[in-house]
């Protein structure tokens, strides 16, 4: 696949090139590419190298994103590229964040085709996911229309590490998205992911209302698991609104980490103080009883229940309301 011209970018009289689709901004001249390892400067012109081009396609549940209040127990064709614009020393899918494995081209209106051949299995549209979709701008950009019009829904599971200008012209097309939050402190990010923090929760405050928007927040021992880190985190959240779902995730060593799993008891009290505030919070990745059900905070009754990263729809009526009480859940269906 030929690379495509890039949007958001400015150029300069000596053929230097200002990336202007995340907040980093990696000024470039001819033959140099930024720090994604996707966008590069060709003779003064910004181009991107990943258009179309597919390391990973599967049907997954829309659990797995995680997304808990977005269709229940539906399936989403779920398809990633290469490369990031973080450097998380955890990385948990550095094989194709932090490298280039081998891709097929799959077009914008093909994987539109694909997407509405597989409703008849359960699929409610198109999860861009795996690696940071948003250095896949171009590419999400087109076939997230072709999508829409096919009925379907778009989704991001994203490090929400973009400019204001670029996700405001996405957001029509976007049905829900899943940010991961890393920590509250740009030390954090600064020391094992290369980046900073803040453009992360300034992507949660402007996409909220636009979409469906949860957030997951990976627990590393020793690094972002203490109660001060939990507790700003939640606050943060609880701040935006006390009804954005939480994800805690548990961590397991790889690529450059070798910190210990994450213990259980470390989840739990996290889920603790998480839900003094807020009102949805799970955990993922770790096998706790009960945390990856949806309870209706007013009456208690089990809206959603959820065994591994399959859901079932106990306690909604037809309108995503609590069959209990009534109360309104957040929950599309």
């Amino acid at each position: 696949m030929p690379e495509r011209e890039a949007l958001f970018y400015e150029t300069a009289g000596d053929q230097r090139v200002t990336c202007q689709l995340c907040p980093w901004h990696c000024s470039l001249v001819p033959g140099r590419t930024g720090r994604c390892g996707v966008r590069t400067n060709r003779e003064g012109k910004l181009f991107t190298s990943n258009y179309a081009e597919i390391t990973s396609l599967a049907l997954d549940p829309i659990e797995k994103k995680p997304l808990y209040h977005f269709y229940p127990g539906s399936t989403i064709v779920s398809v990633g590229t290469f490369g990031c614009n973080l450097k998380c020393a955890f990385c948990q899918n550095w094989q194709i964040s932090q490298q280039r494995p081998p891709t097929r081209v799959v077009l914008p209106e093909e994987l539109a085709r694909l997407a509405k051949d597989y409703v008849a299995q359960g699929n409610i549209g198109v999860a861009y996911t795996y690696n940071e979709p948003f250095i896949w701008y171009e590419y999400v950009r087109e076939t997230a229309p072709l999508v829409k019009a096919a009925g379907l829904h778009n989704v991001l599971v994203t490090n929400g590490i973009v400019e204001a200008k670029p996700l405001a012209e996405l957001l029509p097309y976007i049905d829900a998205m899943n940010v991961d939050v890393k920590s509250m402190s740009e030390r954090f990010y600064l020391e094992h992911c290369a980046g900073q923090g803040m453009p992360a929760r300034n992507t949660v405050e402007r996409a909220y209302g636009q979409c469906v928007v949860e957030v997951t927040n990976l627990l590393i021992p020793g690094h972002n698991d203490s109660d001060e880190d939990i507790g700003a985190l939640v606050d943060w959240l609880a701040g935006i609104s006390p009804e954005i779902p939480l994800h805690f995730s548990a961590y397991h060593p790889d690529y450059q980490f070798t910190a210990p799993r994450t213990p259980v008891a470390t989840l739990q009290r996290a889920y603790e103080l998480a839900k003094a505030k807020l009102r949805y919070v799970y955990i993922g990745n770790a096998d706790v009883p009960g945390t990856t059900d949806t309870r209706c905070p007013d009456c208690g009754m089990v809206a959603v229940r959820r065994r591994g990263m399959t859901g079932w729809v106990t306690g909604l009526d037809a309108e995503g309301r609590c069959a209990g009480c009534g109360a309104r859940l957040g929950i599309r269906t």
